[in-house]
């Protein structure tokens, strides 16, 4: 296994840019989930690092080899992409061994190599069947095992889940996670679903208009977001984000009500922010004790948990979570309270801002 090393990637599609100076270092045996919206360029920074494309400006480094310019073939890396890409006419055995026979290694070596990687994921009793014989989730973990026999540097995985039904995305995560655990290779997976960056990542990098927004561990993210565009991405529901202000004192203002003992400081006095609160930070309180009042626009009911969507004045849109079952109804009247020791301030420019406020525990 290996590591990997960006720097100052770029890629531009003539006119376009889409990477704009990458730099990013992922160690030996690390699992690192690349997120971000739809034309992030998440995909295409993968198959830059895979070979697949040639980069405008910048270099890739791996195992402190400078492999910019070196072939996909030559690059010791595997990739899982989201379509199978299996062949249908050759059995299980034969698809995962294909790639060995071709790099000429003893048959011998390929034999224990397959039956190895089979044995990892459960398709021993399925060695001798079609491709088309076979489930989607089986299918996905015959594409996973021609990557495993390969004994590649890096895995690459592009979306490799998102072609499966719910139940299976969850058991094939689990499968994941268990082979990353087993093997300890060094891992890069592209994905759109936020579950899936939350529950396998060591780090995940957060990509928006081809620059990388913040990496870090899943929950020091989700937790401290370092701006208005990550608090708003990671997380499902999404953060709430509030128009808010600061007053003349540095005290924060709702509404045109200040809130009481949050204050972001005098250097953002007169200035328009956003309040971040994520939905299980809002809860019910009694009235004299609300930072504000809401009515109730609809109610999720999922018997482990309630979700209300709700507004009030001056346009204001919450989401709330609350834990087990709630007697709540369609225009009910609420008064809420905003957690103090998980508040987020924003300035203008989307950056956050401290607040004055004992240091935020871990979730």
């Amino acid at each position: 296994m290996a590591g990997l090393e960006l720097r100052a990637i770029r890629k531009d599609y003539g006119p376009v840019a889409v990477l704009k100076g990458v730099d990013l270092s992922i160690a030996d045996g690390e699992f690192v989930v690349f997120v971000g919206p739809s034309g992030c360029g998440k995909s295409t920074l993968l198959r830059v690092i895979a070979g697949l494309e040639t980069v405008t400006g910048g270099a890739v480094t791996i195992d402190g080899q400078d492999v910019t310019r070196v072939p996909a073939s030559d690059r010791g890396l595997a990739m899982v992409f989201q379509s199978y890409a299996l062949y249908p006419h050759m059995s299980v055995y034969d698809n995962m061994a294909f790639a060995l026979e071709n790099m000429g290694v003893a048959k011998p070596e390929i034999d224990a190599r397959v039956r190895r990687a089979a044995a990892m994921l459960r398709l021993t009793d399925y060695l001798a069947r079609k491709p088309g014989a076979l489930s989607g989730g089986q299918r996905q973990r015959v594409a996973i095992g021609r990557a495993i026999v390969r004994d590649p540097k890096i895995f690459l995985f592009d979306e490799p889940l998102s072609n499966l039904d719910a139940e299976l995305r969850v058991a094939t995560r689990k499968e994941l996670a268990a082979l990353h655990a087993e093997i300890g290779g060094t891992m890069i997976y592209v994905t759109h679903d936020q579950v899936e960056a939350m529950t396998l990542a060591d780090r995940i990098v957060v990509l928006n208009g081809g620059r990388i927004e913040q990496v870090g561990r899943p929950l020091d993210l989700y937790n401290e977001p370092a701006n208005l565009f990550v608090a708003g991405f990671i997380g499902s529901p999404r953060m709430n984000l509030l128009p808010a202000g600061v007053d003349a004192v540095g005290a924060l203002t709702l509404a045109g009500r200040a809130l009481a003992g949050v204050t972001p400081g005098a250097q953002l006095a007169g200035e328009a922010v956003t309040l971040g609160v994520r939905p299980e930070h809002v809860g019910l309180c009694a009235a004299p004790e609300a930072d504000a009042t809401v009515a109730v626009d609809l109610v999720e009911q999922l018997g482990g948990e309630t979700f209300l969507y709700a507004s009030g004045q001056a346009d204001l849109k919450l989401t709330i979570r609350l834990d087990g079952q709630v007697g709540v109804g369609r225009g009910d009247i609420l008064p809420v309270r905003f957690d103090r020791a998980r508040l987020h301030v924003f300035d203008a420019a989307g950056r956050a801002r401290p607040l004055g406020l004992a240091p935020r525990s871990p979730a």
